[in-house]
């Protein structure tokens, strides 16, 4: 084969490959998974939840819950009363249609919130629109009027029009009690992160069933994948090997199924079905239904979640305040550490690493914050399928902070922390193994890890041992 031939066999090759990328969508429309933090210093924490059913008497309506994490807004004082003012609006576009629908609401919110990183109190409302028959895009907008700052998140919500001869899912719903709280009943779960402290879950989803003739069977299934969990290995380390779980993230082609369940409806009309399970461990699942309409084909709707630690996205617990001095421990001192079961002996190890080191006791309250404010931060950024300061982003988010510039191509991401782009200590390369699909949902960016950033990372860990992070963060 000459040359020629050659490069126009590799050129057909590269094309039919990009080609066939982008023929993948990026998100599964029948795959629910709640938002993520898309923290953005400065502006309003928004989560929101959008999902579409119909009431007892077959009317169309869209359920809208939004959490607003109270440390995230401006506050001033009157009377004595810590208050915050925030303006709510809704946009309801129709896809498939000309209907349209605003609403907008102003909250005052009185607050004892007293601006620590630890507090994820959030603010939440919900709102039942009616609309009609379709599907919708559903815009939320949440507008601090003090900062003048807005954030906005999009989602979609569908609902079947009940006077069609067709057979319909909706949109599952899932909804977590707290037995800590007052008011033991479940409430809307807006993300797709859900913290161990929530006791049970409920997930729902409506069936509307016009097959006279036949009665409908409804499969449902909780399945569990294979997913990373492990911390970010050392920047000087060998990068993962292609075979390995942290090198694939999820294993989605290998599912555990937890239960299963099968219902039968021998009636026709809408007809409401919930699931409740107690909480699971933590890890990465997906709650799946699935039907047969009158042409045999399949009707399938899934709601993806993963469950994290109890304080999640913050750190609280004496394990959870361990586990992060990964990065600044020898890994045989961290397990001895870990080793200790005892929450008291374990606040006492943790507290002895930090004096031991920072030896001012106002300058380690001062680096400890930071610290822990950028494991924080991490989790918001960063988690995919797994909490985001156990990333490979969140690791060099956590040591180095946020990156001065970022480059972005189409699988690969730069950070640098230098005006010099070619740096070789201070510019580090990300790559994702898999592009983001409906298939694999999450950006899995890879640190691209060489030997000669052993003193780099080593310099930043003393930085912090030391207290230097103060003054000289890099």
């Amino acid at each position: 084969m000459n040359t020629h031939l050659k490069k126009l066999l590799t050129g057909l090759l590269l094309f039919l490959g990009i080609m066939l990328s982008g023929c993948v969508r990026s998100s599964n429309p029948d795959v629910e998974r709640g938002s993520l933090f898309q923290f953005q210093d400065g502006y309003p924490e928004l989560r929101s939840s959008s999902i579409g059913f119909l009431s007892e008497q077959d009317q169309p309506l869209i359920n809208v819950t939004t959490d607003v994490v109270l440390g995230s807004l401006i506050y001033s004082t009157e009377d004595d009363k810590r208050l915050a003012n925030i303006t709510l609006e809704i946009r309801i576009l129709q896809l498939d249609g000309d209907f349209t629908k605003t609403v907008r609401r102003d909250f005052e919110i009185e607050s004892d919130f007293e601006g620590t990183y630890i507090s994820q109190e959030v603010f939440t409302n919900e709102e039942i629109i009616e609309v009609v028959p379709g599907t919708f895009e559903v815009n939320i907008t949440v507008l601090d009027q003090s900062s003048g700052r807005a954030s906005s998140q999009e989602s979609e919500a569908t609902i079947p029009n009940p006077e069609d001869p067709e057979i319909n899912l909706t949109t599952i719903r899932l909804s977590g009690k707290n037995l800590e709280l007052v008011q033991e009943q479940f409430s809307p779960i807006t993300t797709y992160t859900i913290p161990a402290k929530i006791d049970s879950l409920k997930f729902e989803f409506q069936v509307t069933n016009n097959d006279l003739d036949d009665p409908l069977t409804i499969d449902a299934r909780l399945l569990k994948y294979p997913a990373d969990t492990s911390y970010a290995r050392p920047m000087n380390f060998n990068n993962y090997s292609p075979s390995s779980l942290p090198y694939i993230g999820v294993d989605m082609r290998r599912a555990e199924e937890i239960d299963s369940n099968v219902r039968r409806l021998d009636q026709p009309g809408s007809v409401l079905i919930e699931f409740k399970y107690p909480l699971l461990e933590r890890g990465t699942y997906r709650f799946e239904v699935e039907t047969t309409d009158i042409d045999g084909e399949t009707l399938y709707r899934g709601r993806d979640f993963s469950v994290v630690g109890e304080n999640y996205p913050s750190v609280m617990s004496a394990r959870e305040l361990a586990e992060p001095l990964i990065y600044l421990m020898d890994r045989r001192d961290h397990e001895r550490m870990m080793e200790i079961q005892d929450p008291d002996s374990l606040k006492e190890a943790v507290d002895r690493f930090w004096l031991s080191n920072v030896r001012n006791m106002n300058q380690a309250r001062s680096v400890i914050n930071l610290y822990y404010d950028r494991v924080e931060q991490a989790n918001k950024q960063f988690t995919t399928f797994k909490e985001g300061w156990k990333t490979d982003m969140g690791m060099i988010y956590v040591l180095f902070g946020p990156p001065w510039y970022v480059d972005r191509y189409l699988n690969t991401m730069q950070w640098s922390y230098s005006y010099d782009r070619n740096d070789p200590q201070y510019n580090f390369t990300f790559q994702r193994p898999n592009l983001k699909n409906e298939f694999f949902p999450f950006d899995n960016y890879l640190l691209q890890r060489n030997q000669g950033y052993f003193n780099v990372q080593y310099r930043q860990v003393q930085l912090w041992l030391t207290g230097g992070i103060l003054t000289n963060r890099l």
